[in-house]
């Protein structure tokens, strides 16, 4: 089977960069899952509005039905801050509904052409004159693969940017347990991000379509909250630190219906990102703290980047790569900046690791 261009991942980041691309070459996305999993990473920001008015995506979008997000309330250094998206001139973001939202991004990107192989797990890759050969299993069996250009789509795994002798760097250990569940109160949700800083990390909530929210807390990996990650029912208990979101857990009526789930979180790089007709996109390219609200933002954003750098290579412009990895080192530059200030705002816990760390007090 031969294509122009592979993509492994069929997540937020693979979609996008397949949906620009297959109006203009033959494109594949590989996915090791059918269908999209249950997953935290809601927030949409407001600038993602232009993103989809430029790929010809909104009007689809708004048919979704997600919900607004007007703005993001904290307590962070003891102290209740407020910021809304009254003054954005891209207008209010979204809490949106994950699953489908992935689901709809893999149907546009077959709608407009490309193919998807699905379960598929890359076995081996090798490089060619003129492009590449994979090898794949998927649920027929082994399955050989030629494409001229790979973009790595996988997520923080970044399982083909490593086959082919990238690195992964970690700039922190930061891991997150969530749940989803209802809001079974009389009060409306007020379409808010809520954050709220405590001793060993921060929590997070935010109302979803559908009267759902999630719920989530972040911490290092080594530190003793996350040895409790697995305890049946810690999540929902432990939320109890956290006094201003306990209380309005407690006014929406909040139930947990679903099991706690642990996913990575730390920032992460790898290195290089772009390399010899390949490119990597979304997380696994750039992994974000959640704290930041970006890396759905940036799944799209370097999703479409990744394709038009990819189309530009295949045009045989031979500054197309290296101009691509360029753009990741500013996005990584003002991402790095911008969350070392913003963790630096919070002073309370000046011997706590979790923040030691965040303050440049101790190692990693």
């Amino acid at each position: 089977m031969q294509a122009d261009v592979l993509i492994l991942g069929a997540g937020p980041a693979g979609a996008i960069a397949a949906l620009n691309l297959a109006a203009h070459c033959r494109v594949l996305l590989l996915d090791r899952l059918p269908e999209p999993a249950q997953r935290i990473g809601e927030s949409l920001p407001p600038a993602a509005r232009r993103l989809l008015v430029d790929m010809d995506l909104w009007q689809a979008f708004v048919a979704q039905g997600h919900a607004p997000c007007y703005g993001n309330r904290s307590i962070w250094n003891g102290e209740w801050a407020e910021q809304d998206f009254l003054r954005d001139p891209d207008g209010h973001g979204w809490h949106l509904d994950r699953t489908r939202f992935e689901s709809w991004l893999r149907a546009e990107a077959l709608a407009r052409g490309a193919a998807l192989l699905a379960p598929a797990t890359p076995l081996s890759v090798a490089r060619l004159e003129g492009g590449w050969q994979l090898l794949v299993q998927t649920a027929a069996g082994p399955v050989q693969l030629q494409a001229r250009l790979l973009i790595d789509a996988g997520g923080r795994a970044s399982l083909l940017g490593k086959k082919l002798g990238a690195r992964r760097t970690r700039q922190d250990k930061l891991v997150c347990v969530w749940l989803y569940g209802h809001d079974r109160g009389e009060t409306p949700a007020d379409g808010l991000s809520h954050i709220e800083a405590t001793e060993h990390g921060w929590w997070y909530s935010a109302a979803l379509p559908g009267k759902r929210r999630v719920l989530a807390f972040h911490t290092d990996a080594d530190l003793p909250p996350a040895r409790r990650f697995r305890e049946s029912g810690w999540l929902a208990k432990a939320v109890g630190e956290a006094p201003g979101l306990a209380a309005l857990l407690d006014r929406s009526g909040f139930s947990a219906d679903s099991e706690a789930h642990i996913a990575a979180a730390h920032s992460s790089e790898l290195q290089p990102a772009a390399g010899d007709a390949w490119l990597a996109v979304g997380d696994a390219a750039l992994g974000f703290d959640p704290l930041s609200s970006q890396g759905l933002f940036n799944a799209l954003y370097t999703g479409l980047a990744g394709a038009e750098a990819g189309y530009r290579h295949l045009r045989g412009e031979t500054a197309a790569i290296a101009d691509y990895r360029r753009q990741l080192a500013d996005i990584a530059q003002a991402y790095r900046d911008h969350l070392r200030l913003y963790y630096r705002e919070e002073s309370r816990w000046a011997d706590a690791p979790f923040w030691q760390r965040r303050q440049g007090a101790s190692d990693r």
